[in-house]
């Protein structure tokens, strides 16, 4: 991939915000397309995002927005989605470009709700872009330490090494240490299966669980991501690696986590809705816990998903979460 290639970022939440601040720190214009004529209007006036990472301060020469979405599909040559799960599709449908010859970079924490399909799998069969050309960025990695500049590690997958590398160093730098990896259905699933356990560890600290059964819910949600990822995309990989585990655990235990936070308010009695309210961004962990229960349904041979179970009841069923994870208690080892 040449260094002249153009760089563009879709979305205005946190994670796209981080993202941006990231590529800035080695590009001399990102572009950046929010729905949003206020966001872009503030940051034109204000240098910094009104809503979210709003201690950001971007030097404006570097930015090319927009609400137009077509104009930066256009005007770039990788286009890193970052736009939530249950939103992306109603965002693309706007797409008029043919970007089938662009590198898509996803950095969506879900899957296509109407689908059921990885966002990757979206872009090849509706957008026809070919598998080589897609990429997934994984963490651990919490928009908010971005912000402050604390290190933080990005993984960055796609079945072409090259491309893959070119964009861990176009988001590398003193506070951000990149690697690359090959496996990216399996990545992709985990950055959607890890926002379910985020929610089953917040719920548990909301019911008033200790360190001790989160540590023991931590480490059988592991298994059972590498059980479901195994049954959706049979490959060698190190279950243990940060793009899988070490994402596991940053969103199951932050404070910054917004699933842990959305589990923590169920947890204590508020309603899904009530909570979804109260919450100033999207919990991804709502959407991909039906996805994922929906997806092993379909398998013939089922896997087993205590957890991920647990939490659609409680979710999607309106089961009480203090008997639901009570019989959860006798489920894990």
């Amino acid at each position: 991939m040449s260094n002249s290639l153009k760089y563009a970022v879709f979305g205005a939440g946190s994670w796209a915000t981080a993202i941006v601040k990231m590529l800035c720190e080695n590009l001399d214009e990102v572009g950046w397309y929010m729905r949003s004529v206020y966001t872009k209007e503030h940051l034109l006036k204000e240098q910094h995002n009104p809503s979210y990472l709003s201690s950001v301060e971007f030097n404006l020469k570097q930015l090319k927005l927009s609400n137009d979405i077509n104009a930066i599909a256009d005007y770039a040559d990788v286009l890193i989605f970052v736009i939530p799960s249950a939103f992306i599709h109603s965002e693309l449908e706007k797409l008029t470009v043919d970007i089938s010859n662009k590198t898509i970079v996803s950095a969506v924490k879900g899957i296509m709700p109407e689908t059921g399909l990885l966002v990757g799998e979206h872009f090849h069969d509706i957008y026809k872009v070919p598998f080589e050309n897609i990429a997934v960025i994984a963490g651990p990695c919490h928009a908010e330490e971005v912000a402050l500049e604390r290190l933080s590690y990005l993984t960055i997958s796609c079945v072409d090494a090259v491309k893959a590398q070119d964009i861990a160093d176009k988001l590398s730098s003193d506070y951000i240490k990149t690697k690359i990896s090959d496996d990216v259905i399996g990545v992709e699933y985990a950055v959607m299966l890890k926002n379910i356990y985020a929610i089953a560890a917040g719920i548990a600290h909301g019911l008033g669980y200790g360190d001790n059964f989160q540590s023991v819910l931590m480490s059988n949600s592991i298994r059972e991501m590498k059980r479901f990822i195994k049954k959706m995309h049979k490959m060698k990989r190190n279950i243990n690696d940060s793009a899988y585990l070490g994402d596991l655990l940053v969103t199951g235990y932050s404070v910054f986590s917004r699933n842990r936070m959305f589990g923590n308010m169920i947890g204590k009695g508020y309603t899904v809705k009530s909570a979804q309210m109260e919450m100033s961004m999207v919990a991804e962990g709502y959407y991909a816990t039906k996805s994922a229960h929906l997806l092993n349904k379909k398998n013939k041979k089922k896997t087993q998903l205590p957890i991920i179970h647990a939490v659609y009841e409680i979710l999607y069923e309106n089961k009480n979460p203090k008997k639901v994870f009570n019989r959860l208690t006798d489920q894990l080892d």
